[in-house]
């Protein structure tokens, strides 16, 4: 299975968790406390995953960072996208200046 199947899957499985008792489900618990909550979470993990990058522990680390592309692809869900969304921004931006590809960006006001 590749990486971008593998996501799919997983984006799949977090989508149908969305209709699911909080009581039996992590992720349905997250949908039902709402978006500040799921936020936060994600938040958390990356603070856990920079620590974890500090501390020079590699097993640590791809674990906070797992939890962090986890709490993430829960984020995305909450908001009606998903993985396919960003791997489509990112085949966009291959090959292109991260300085040039910024620049284009329209300006926030």
């Amino acid at each position: 299975m590749s990486s971008e199947d593998f996501l799919e899957q997983l984006a799949a499985t977090l989508e149908s968790r969305k209709g699911a008792d909080p009581e039996s489900s992590y992720v349905a618990k997250l949908y039902a406390k709402g978006q500040d909550v799921i936020l936060r979470k994600v938040g958390e993990e990356a603070l856990e995953a920079i620590l974890a990058a500090k501390s020079g522990d590699t097993l640590h680390l791809i674990r906070e960072t797992a939890d962090l592309w986890f709490h993430t692809l829960v984020m995305l869900a909450h908001a009606g996208v998903g993985p396919q969304d960003v791997i489509a921004e990112l085949k966009r931006r291959e090959g292109v200046s991260g300085i040039d590809e910024k620049a284009a960006r329209p300006q926030d006001k």
